[in-house]
């Protein structure tokens, strides 16, 4: 009974570690509301690929562009992260009182890293490598150390 308990055991993580691999997918099977982030704001001609990423019971989806740009979405299309690397995030997708809150605080940066983050809101990384926290309000909540 024991030696059956850690079959079906392994049998079920051995399969739940087969769902969860990166597939690259052309663009189009992107979510709608992806597409239209990259087609409002990137270059579509600069995609080097996009990967869909299918957990036990959900997807994620990342692009990759050829300056090395990346942006992730959710399964159902909403951004969960951009990073420009050392570019300025467009400020479209960054939401008016964070915009205006750096823009106030530290006049001389940019925003090159906008991500969510489960715990507490949101994470805005500048350009001079200061993280600044949000909550999900977009109210600054403190610095990420």
């Amino acid at each position: 009974m024991k030696k059956s308990i850690y079959v079906i055991l392994a049998a079920v993580c051995m399969s739940m570690s087969a769902c969860a691999k990166d597939k690259i997918i052309p663009f189009e099977q992107l979510p709608a509301a992806a597409q239209q982030v990259v087609n409002e704001h990137f270059a579509v001609e600069n995609v080097a690929y996009v990967t869909m990423d299918r957990e036990l019971f959900s997807k994620e989806y990342e692009v990759r562009f050829n300056d090395g740009a990346e942006l992730k979405f959710e399964g159902d299309g909403s951004l969960e992260k951009v990073d420009c690397k050392l570019q300025a995030v467009p400020d479209a997708l960054i939401p008016a009182a964070v915009l205006e809150y750096v823009k106030t605080q530290f006049p001389q940066a940019f925003i090159v890293e906008w991500s969510k983050n489960d715990m507490w809101g949101w994470k805005a990384e500048l350009n001079n490598k200061l993280d600044l926290k949000f909550n999900r309000n977009f109210e600054f909540i403190g610095i990420d150390d």
